[in-house]
């Protein structure tokens, strides 16, 4: 007879990873796991978690197992066709959400999850929001979690730009692949199970951000922002980048680590 408790105990994880991977093959809350620690668990229930276990200790990510990952607040639905929402994205949005003005246009460029403009879309209603990406099944994920939060967001196929020919926004954001080509954390944990092209631009880091930043002229208002994310010790770059564009106010913010992770600016 096995218990949550037992299961718990044997499951050669991190204790975070356990118990979020039994309350998913449980179907149960936190609470109900703590107050029935002792309750004696059905044979199926059993064994959906021990395959979860298993398929966790060959390093799957905890999101992908359960099908979600919290992001500012919400849980978004994830699948090994999108990037894993991370904590250090936060600071884009907050970012995005003080230089949105009323009613503004927003583009968010290789949307992935969705997680940043459905989120932009949430805590400010007046603005107007949209997304594009280069895979249709990262697309359908996002308009997914949209759908399921309520949020009114439209999504474009694209390879960045090439579907708003014509179109202007007060605001272009992205978190775009910036991992360098043969970056040793490629083959190491939870980036080894998530889509390459989401995390690299098999160069050096600088392609797909060159990209952006080359093309935010003919997309930006007058006085628009580009903000974008980027990896630790990419921010004198990606400055650079922006000032040779003609933007104003050029920064890099860091995120709670410290380390450098949004860059920015306001076209003149």
């Amino acid at each position: 007879m096995t218990t949550p408790q037992q299961l718990l105990a044997d499951a050669r994880l991190d204790a975070v990873d356990a118990r979020v991977l039994l309350q998913h093959a449980l179907q149960v809350s936190r609470a109900w796991l703590i107050g029935h620690g002792d309750d004696v668990l059905p044979a199926e229930r059993i064994a959906a978690f021990e395959a979860l276990a298993a398929r966790r200790r060959n390093g799957e990510p905890v999101a992908y197992l359960v099908g979600a990952r919290e992001f500012y607040g919400r849980d978004f639905a994830v699948s090994p066709a999108v990037l894993i929402p991370r904590p250090e994205t936060e600071l884009l949005v907050e970012l995005a959400l003080e230089r949105a003005g009323q009613g503004v246009r927003v583009v968010d460029l290789g949307t992935g999850s969705g997680c940043i403009p459905v989120t932009l879309k949430l805590e400010r209603p007046d603005l107007d929001v949209s997304a594009v990406d280069i895979s249709d099944d990262a697309l359908a994920v996002a308009r997914g979690n949209a759908t399921t939060l309520g949020a009114s967001v439209m999504f474009h196929p694209s390879d960045w730009y090439t579907a708003l020919a014509g179109q202007s926004f007060g605001l272009i954001v992205s978190n775009p692949p910036y991992i360098v080509a043969g970056d040793a954390h490629l083959a190491q944990g939870d980036l080894r199970f998530e889509p390459q092209g989401a995390l690299t631009d098999f160069a050096d880091g600088l392609k797909h951000i060159r990209s952006i930043v080359a093309g935010a002229g003919e997309h930006l208002v007058s006085g628009g922002w580009l903000l974008f994310e980027h990896g630790f010790d990419q921010g004198p770059a990606s400055r650079s980048l922006l000032a040779e564009a003609g933007f104003v106010e050029v920064q890099t913010w860091t995120d709670l680590a410290g380390l450098d992770r949004v860059s920015g600016g306001r076209l003149a």
